[in-house]
This record gives structure tokens, C-alpha cells and sequence, in this order.
């Protein structure tokens, strides 16, 4: 899947804070960055802490990547869970000598195309700026399932968050087989930036995330 590459391109590094809802109760914060580490390589980085009366929920992802050629490629993937329940972890090696996928100590999968839990947003911001308006991900989700996902741009909107007044492109995120509906909101304004993130499941709201700060730090 990696293939050859050639010229290594910039990527904009941000730094992004988000106030976490459930029917409009806030619940906590959810932190989201990506950050140039190493020549070519990036690192995105997710981090949220939600409570509500005596349970709690704290989660971190952090993708490595390349960025060649305007395409994202990913490395490496990490996640864990700790809080009310049983703690959980990933970890995941994108092997371009082997063009394989190894999660945890399991057999290796083929490397077709596949993202992970978080880079496939990335690379869709991308073809949003494009102008691109359906994409379809074959995705490593935060448990190494491996998973398609159908997105679509519903239109925009005129949304109120906690950073302000922004316009943004909605995009419904369709999971085969699963009750869960997610819907994500890109602002133009801000570089086609992930401003706002609805997840239900059952019809039952399930959270929502909205963006509260922004900061360019490239």
C-alpha cells in the first residue's frame, strides 16, 4: 500500500479544544492536535475526559503518520480507555516493508488503502477543500476492527459553538451493520477543521463535541 514516495509536503499543525456535551449538559473536554515531529512526520493526538454522577471516561489516541506527495500515511496508532469499567488498549504497526497491518500481537492483515481511527477525518478534510462531496474509508477502528465507512455531505450550516459563529459542512458518517449514526461539521473558515462531532446510537444521543478554541501553531 505505501508504495513509493517522493517529495514531502507541509501539513498545517494545530492545537484545538472542544466542550463535550450530552443534551446540552456539558460533560467535559475533548483536546485534538496535529504537530509536525520529524521531517516528514506527523503526529495527531486526541485526548477527552468526560463525567457524569459517578462515571467517568478518559481517552487518548495518537496517530503517526507521513505526509507525502499531499497524502497521509499512516505509522503507527495507540489508544486507551481508563475509567468507570474495564481499561482498554490498542496499538497498531502499519509495516510498509511487509505491507502489513499488525494489531496488538496478533497476525498481521494486508495494508489496502486502510486508515486509522482518526486519520481518515485528516485525509477527508483534504478532499473537502477539493470539493469533493462523498468518500468512502476502509478503517482500523480503536478496537483493530477492521471496518468501511460511507461519509457524505449532507450541506452546511450555520452553527453556535463555544468558539463562535462559524459556518460549516455537515457530513453524515455511515458504520454498515451498526445502530450508531455520527455526524461531523467542517468550517471552511478554519482550514476545513472538524468544529463539531454528534454521535447517537438507538436514536438516544450518544455525545456531542463542539470547538471552543482554535490555534494555528504552523
Amino acid at each position: 500500500m505505501a508504495g513509493s514516495v517522493a517529495q514531502a509536503s507541509a501539513l498545517p499543525s494545530f492545537d484545538a479544544e472542544y466542550t463535550a456535551y450530552r443534551y446540552g449538559k456539558k460533560l467535559g473536554y475533548a483536546l485534538l492536535s496535529v504537530e509536525n515531529i520529524e521531517n516528514d512526520t506527523y503526529r495527531m493526538e486526541y485526548h477527552s475526559k468526560v463525567s457524569l454522577f459517578f462515571l467517568s471516561d478518559k481517552r487518548t489516541e495518537i496517530s503517526d503518520f507521513a505526509f507525502i506527495d499531499d497524502k497521509i500515511v499512516p505509522k503507527n496508532y495507540r489508544f486507551s480507555r481508563t475509567g468507570t469499567g474495564s481499561n482498554k488498549s490498542t496499538k497498531i504497526v502499519f509495516d510498509p516493508n511487509e505491507d502489513k497491518i499488525f494489531v496488538d500481537n496478533k497476525p498481521g492483515i494486508e495494508w489496502d488503502e486502510q486508515f486509522d481511527n482518526q486519520l481518515y477525518r485528516l485525509d477527508m478534510q483534504q478532499k473537502l477543500a477539493l470539493g469533493q462531496t462523498e468518500f468512502s474509508y476502509h478503517v482500523i477502528n480503536y478496537r483493530g476492527q477492521e471496518r468501511d465507512y460511507n461519509l457524505k455531505v449532507m450541506g452546511t450550516e450555520q452553527l453556535t459553538l463555544p468558539y463562535g459563529m462559524l459556518e460549516g459542512i455537515k457530513v453524515e458518517i455511515v458504520r454498515h451493520n451498526s445502530t450508531r449514526e455520527t455526524f461531523a461539521w467542517f468550517s471552511p473558515q478554519l482550514n476545513y477543521q472538524l468544529v463539531r462531532l454528534q454521535q447517537f446510537k438507538d436514536d438516544k444521543e450518544q455525545g456531542d463535541i463542539q470547538l471552543k478554541t482554535f490555534t494555528l501553531t504552523q
